[in-house]
């Protein structure tokens, strides 16, 4: 059995190995003619799977190792029978820990405090739930919007709010939502001029889920009205091919690697093999447990005394997962012609550096209040 895998999937030709021949290949480079006698495809969400590439092959199943789906045609995909999966969750934590970074860094660039400010999630599934989490224990008061959810769970004790409360309430606006055009909650420019009309004056805006979410003009009309002060970018309308003049005014850009942190890949493979497993009906017995590398930054000792708490969970993050370092990486490489930019913004997707999510990194605070600590 042929299968072909993403390069960008770590540990991807250990696992497969076990199953097949494994062809690893770049994503966005993947053709008709490299799948054309494949059984088995599992990638992440840089190659488009749809009739280009998949009519006249012999693939009978399809795996992403991401959350998302939209460079899927699923609907072709159940027309022809082709068995798929995604992987839900997966980078859920990875994103909730880069929305972390990300707010203690404006928090510290911009001189203001986190704790009481109101953070609106617009989306509350795997990622948003995460990102709701961690912002309760930065002492931000959170609003929940998903009307998909708030309809499945009428009748039960909720508290989901309507998008025009949590726009008009939000200090900070944070997206977690699927892409989709269709169905009773498209989601397509959902980011639009007239939710910026709708926005709290001088709210921090963030989007780290999928770039077609926003209506990029309608952002920087907001932000030259002064409605809209801070920008964090992870992923970017027409992306790899970026707009310039929205890098030049955002506070935080990064080339959609939210979701990027090793055990974030590393489950989207193990979910994906696992997947492949049950279709073919034999045991997983495949593990990554043996192959992971030791932590970056094992161990982090911090005396704060007299020092203000958000200050010192900035310096615990900052060594861990500074949201700072990709936001170079992005601006270094960039320039004025689309090709280059392009290139440049896969180029840091595909060759993205190891970095280890929190947990992994012991932390011993010296002078700290028992209500920090539990932070």
């Amino acid at each position: 059995m042929k299968i072909v895998c993403s390069l960008n999937m770590p540990y991807a030709r250990e696992a497969f190995t076990t199953l097949g021949e494994v062809l690893m290949l770049e994503g966005r480079a993947i053709s008709a003619d490299d799948v054309r006698d494949a059984q088995v495809l599992a990638l992440r969400s840089t190659t488009k799977v749809n009739s280009s590439l998949l009519d006249g092959s012999s693939v009978e199943f399809v795996g992403t190792a991401t959350i998302g789906t939209d460079h899927m045609d699923k609907e072709y995909l159940d027309r022809q029978g082709i068995k798929w999966s995604y992987s839900p969750g997966c980078n859920a934590n990875s994103v909730a820990e880069y929305i972390t970074s990300a707010l203690l860094c404006l928090a510290d660039r911009h001189g203001f405090i986190l704790e009481g400010k109101t953070i609106g999630v617009v989306g509350v599934g795997n990622v948003g739930s995460l990102v709701a989490e961690k912002a309760e224990a930065l002492g931000l008061r959170v609003l929940l919007n998903d009307p998909p959810r708030e309809r499945n769970e009428q009748g039960q004790e909720t508290t989901f709010v309507s998008l025009n409360s949590l726009l008009e309430e939000s200090d900070i606006v944070t997206l977690h939502v699927p892409l989709t055009d269709d169905g009773l909650d498209p989601t397509v420019h959902m980011a639009d001029r007239e939710f910026f009309e709708k926005i709290k004056t001088g709210c921090i805006f963030i989007n780290a889920a999928r770039g077609g979410l926003l209506d990029t003009d309608a952002l920087l009309n907001a932000m030259d009205n002064g409605v809209v002060s801070h920008v964090v970018a992870d992923t970017w309308e027409g992306e790899p091919d970026y707009r310039m003049d929205l890098l030049e005014r955002v506070d935080i850009g990064s080339p959609h690697i939210a979701g990027h942190s090793f055990e974030g890949k590393v489950e989207g493979t193990v979910m994906v093999y696992r997947a492949v497993c049950d279709f073919l009906g034999v045991e997983s017995v495949w593990t990554p447990d043996s192959l992971l590398p030791p932590p970056l930054v094992p161990e982090l000792v911090i005396d704060v005394q007299g020092r203000k708490d958000e200050a010192v969970l900035w310096d615990v993050v900052r060594p861990v997962y500074d949201v700072q370092i990709d936001d170079q990486r992005l601006r270094d490489g960039g320039g004025d012609i689309a090709d280059v930019r392009r290139r440049h913004f896969d180029g840091l997707r595909k060759n993205y550096p190891i970095h280890r999510e929190f947990r992994f990194t012991k932390v011993q605070l010296e002078n700290a209040t028992a209500r920090l600590q539990k932070k």
